[in-house]
């Protein structure tokens, strides 16, 4: 399995936003996640790492 869990970073740590995230996409000024289920979210975000082997993408809010 290649999904991934999306992490937004805030001061008091990372925060889990999504689970088992499979796409991760450009959407306007912000990124469109996809999950396994089907869920979907969009964020105003950038990406800041990936960790590929341990399955995390981390995210950090933009204006």
């Amino acid at each position: 399995m290649c999904e991934a869990n999306a992490y937004l970073l805030e001061d008091s740590g990372e925060k889990l936003i999504m689970k088992a995230v499979d796409t991760v996409e450009p959407e306007g000024d912000g990124l469109l996640l996809v999950n396994i289920f089907g869920e979907q979210k969009v964020l105003k975000a950038r990406i800041v790492s990936l960790e590929l082997v341990d399955h995390k993408i981390f995210l950090e809010k933009t204006d």
